[in-house]
């Protein structure tokens, strides 16, 4: 049986649940396209990839977020306020969790679907990249939905904790009833689909690459994965696959290079164009994040004491270059990363949507992850070579002799005795200040199990704290309300 783009809608319109979707069911069946080519294959793997980012409530529930007063902020609008505050965030307002959960079982859907369409076709070897995709575009999305809305991947633990609901096939019943079964159940599909579809991309050609579940973005998606499983081998194995020649130095982010000399216009639009070696996976977002309704100017988001931090000297002994910029001035910052696309709905009216490109897997990342597979293996002389090329796009000036890391420098500088915590220190001070407003940071608070303190000014002054702890439920985000009323269990709380 021929399967087509109508059905594809029809099994998003399930997983996400929303009754807005009966417009896509109205379609005159003569109108639709058949996919029964390779071409149309692929186009069909366009959308299975999120098409919202996680970068509001991971930012907001983080450290990376402090409260700037009502006086130095211009809004407290949701969801930030209930974000901070690390409650339930009701609704799928843009920047929410629910939009991003909805967002991923959209993407599942159409790999699925793509996945259905080569079993009941012939394309022979032509379609193996687009199976490989598929596949691996399905494992990611599975796997950012179990990292923000179950309990963290414990390494060696029994991770009996709750799942997500992992469809390996088109729904075919109205309101299908899922099971989210373990943590534990939905790491074993992820790696099963990711072993088996990152050999078929091989060879993949694409268009815009950068776009696409590349073999390059694959092998930086297997070493995020296992490094939240602690299997430090096979990190290194699949950051080495990245560039063969093994020069990440001249591929990551070039702060003291190309990007240097540029305006800060120009620079977010470096930064996310779609060939620099840097983007290994890029995402087209709806987005409001980089806006002064958006994180910018937001009470509760990145302020003067992140910025201190984000700008101060690191271990290595010198801080680290950024593109640092304000929205209305101090303390509403911005790293000027982001560089919004506005897509015109009505040329008469000027009206349209925003979109921002998200960088949702890089070279940088990668680089780093393997760093720390190196410190977890204690093989200490390859991991300060990763982290000095790192550490030399970022420091203006940069000379080994003055700015080396060293372990020794290392515990000088975090005034610890023991090598590792002092080594795995230093990899956390690096990513936080490296990734800022990318949400990485909110990942390795919960693979490293960190506490995050708020703090909260009131009218005369008076500054109280809130810390989520390490075993705080409220870690994991809670699933949208029309999961739960369809039946998918909850988070507890």
């Amino acid at each position: 049986m021929k399967k087509t783009i109508k059905n594809s809608l029809f099994a998003v319109c399930l997983l996400v649940m929303g009754s807005s979707c009966k417009k896509y069911l109205d379609v005159n069946p003569d109108m639709r396209t058949e996919i029964n080519t390779v071409e149309k294959l692929g186009q069909l793997l366009v959308t299975a990839y999120p098409d919202r980012n996680y970068y509001t409530f991971t930012e907001v529930a983080s450290d990376n977020a402090e409260d700037k007063t009502s006086g130095f902020s211009t809004h407290v609008n949701e969801p930030f306020p209930t974000l901070y505050n690390w409650n339930v965030v009701v609704g799928t307002g843009n920047g929410t969790p629910s939009e991003y959960w909805n967002a991923c079982y959209r993407a599942i859907a159409a790999a699925n679907q793509a996945l259905e369409v080569i079993r009941d076709n012939n394309f022979g070897t032509a379609a193996n990249q687009y199976k490989g995709e598929a596949l691996v575009a399905r494992a990611y999305a599975e796997f950012m939905l179990v990292t923000f809305f179950s309990p963290a991947y414990v390494i060696g633990g029994d991770n009996s904790g709750l799942g997500v609901p992992y469809p390996l096939t088109p729904e075919t019943v109205t309101r299908p009833v899922y099971e989210r079964g373990t943590v534990a159940s939905t790491y074993a599909q992820i790696e099963k689909d990711l072993e088996e579809g990152l050999p078929l991309l091989v060879g993949a050609k694409y268009q815009v690459p950068h776009y696409h579940f590349t073999e390059q973005a694959a092998h930086a998606f297997a070493a995020r994965f296992y490094i939240f499983k602690g299997e430090w081998d096979k990190v290194i194995t699949h950051a080495n696959a990245i560039y063969t020649d093994g020069n990440y130095k001249a591929n990551i982010r070039q702060y003291t290079g190309s990007l240097y000399n540029l305006t800060f216009a120009e620079h977010p639009v470096e930064y996310t164009k779609a060939e620099k070696s840097w983007n290994l996976l890029l995402a087209n977002t709806y987005s409001v994040f980089q806006r002064s309704t958006g994180a910018t100017r937001a009470r509760y988001s990145f302020g003067e004491t992140v910025r201190n931090y984000f700008s101060a000297s690191t271990v290595f002994g010198a801080s680290f270059r950024n593109r640092l910029g304000t929205n209305g001035g101090a303390p509403n910052y911005t790293t000027n990363k982001f560089n919004e696309y506005f897509y015109i709905t009505n040329t008469q009216s000027n009206t349209g949507l925003p979109y921002i490109m998200a960088p949702i897997l890089t070279a940088d990342e990668a680089l780093l992850n393997r760093a720390e597979a190196y410190i977890q293996k204690q093989d200490y002389t390859n991991a300060i070579k990763d982290l000095n090329d790192f550490a030399s796009t970022r420091i203006v000036s940069y000379n080994v002799n003055t700015h080396g890391l060293t372990v020794a420098k290392a515990k000088a500088y975090f005034n610890l005795t023991d090598d590792k915590q002092a080594m795995i220190q230093a990899l956390l001070q690096t990513k936080r200040i490296a990734f800022l407003q990318e949400g990485i940071r909110w990942m390795d608070i919960l693979r490293y199990k960190l506490p995050v303190k708020h703090n909260f000014i009131a009218a005369d002054g008076t500054e109280t704290f809130q810390t989520l702890s390490a075993d705080d439920p409220r870690r994991a985000f809670q699933i949208p309300q029309d999961a739960i009323a369809a039946g998918i269990t909850p988070n507890p709380r």
